[in-house]
């Protein structure tokens, strides 16, 4: 199989989401495999800085200003989420559609998305593949099986597009995941992990470097993946949940942090006053049955799914939560992808 990047050799990307936790990462990722990365933000002045990235004013919600960023890319990474995650119903899918328009007037620039687990009800747990049924149980899970519905529906007549599902996302700029705004607290030391479910249940973990590295080595292939390309990280399942408890202890020093369940009655009483319990409160059966992703068919493409060491991939991440100091200059080489 070629690994040419497309047909036509052109490696520009346009990243919307880059000021995001996984959409800046895969603008990392992007760069350091040769990319030219164009990213869209509302605010360019107060976007973060990184090396070899053109930043370009514009919103997600404005069809115009996507479809003139998108010129000249073969790749569109849709990393964007409604700001807070709120009013998922009004802005998912009109995003989603306004990449898609931009995508058709570049020429059938590949869309580059990162799943997630909404999708699956519970009747598809524990292992998620590819081909698991997809009925999902929420607003949310509903929304984003519409928003791939018309990926898949755009491939069929010349845009096509590649999905990277993977588990809870954590990493070292922290974001909207349920790490570095649940199990522990940004920007303070931990002094207790707050777990969501029951410590006995497995769960999936997706480290955000690996998640962009591996969307960056799949890209590789260009024409060659499928016009509707899917694909599952595994990431780092762990048996237990324990087990990043555990973790977040060694790397803070304390064997004998506490940990406490997470006030699930308290936030039904809260939630018909705050739209993001009431999400949260939704997907609460994800915490409560094993959640594992099947990566065979990753693997059989790339031979191995990149994976940072989760003892690395903690420290990392509460450094960036500001919950650890960080370490200086740390150099790039220090990376760890398997």
């Amino acid at each position: 199989m070629s690994t040419q990047t497309n047909n036509t050799g052109n490696k520009t990307a346009l990243v919307l989401g880059a000021t995001g936790g996984v959409g800046g990462e895969m603008t990392r990722a992007l760069i350091r495999h040769g990319w030219r990365v164009r990213a869209l933000a509302r605010r360019p002045e107060a976007a973060p800085a990184m090396t070899g990235v053109e930043w370009v004013k514009g919103d997600a919600m404005d069809r115009a200003s996507v479809v003139a960023a998108a010129q000249g890319a073969s790749t569109i990474v849709h990393a964007v989420n409604p700001p807070g995650y709120r009013n998922w119903a009004g802005l998912v899918l009109p995003m989603i559609d306004n990449t898609i328009d931009a995508a058709a007037a570049a020429g059938g620039a590949r869309i580059v998305l990162p799943g997630t687990i909404y999708n699956y009800g519970p009747d598809a747990l524990p292992l998620l593949k590819e081909t698991s049924p997809q009925t999902p149980v929420t607003r949310k899970g509903r929304i984003r099986v519409e928003l791939e519905r018309r990926l898949e529906a755009a491939a069929e007549i010349g845009v096509p597009s590649l999905v990277l599902r993977c588990g809870d996302f954590f990493g070292p700029r922290p974001g909207n995941n349920w790490f570095s705004q649940g199990l522990v607290s940004a920007g303070k030391p931990v002094a207790a992990v707050t777990y969501p479910g029951p410590l006995e249940i497995g769960h999936a973990w997706a480290y955000l470097p690996d998640v962009g590295e591996t969307a960056a080595r799949l890209l590789a292939f260009g024409d060659d993946l499928a016009p509707f390309a899917t694909f599952h990280m595994e990431g780092h399942w762990l048996e237990h949940g324990g087990q990043m408890v555990e973790a977040i202890a060694r790397a803070v020093g304390r064997p004998d942090l506490p940990v406490k369940t997470l006030p699930w009655t308290a936030l039904r009483l809260a939630a018909p006053f705050n739209e993001t319990l009431r999400e949260m409160l939704e997907m609460r059966y994800l915490w409560q049955a094993p959640i594992r992703l099947d990566n065979r068919r990753l693997v059989a493409l790339l031979g191995a799914e990149p994976r940072t060491p989760l003892n690395v991939a903690v420290k990392a991440s509460l450094q960036g939560a500001g919950c650890l100091p960080p370490i200086q200059n740390q150099p790039a080489s220090r990376r760890a992808f398997a």
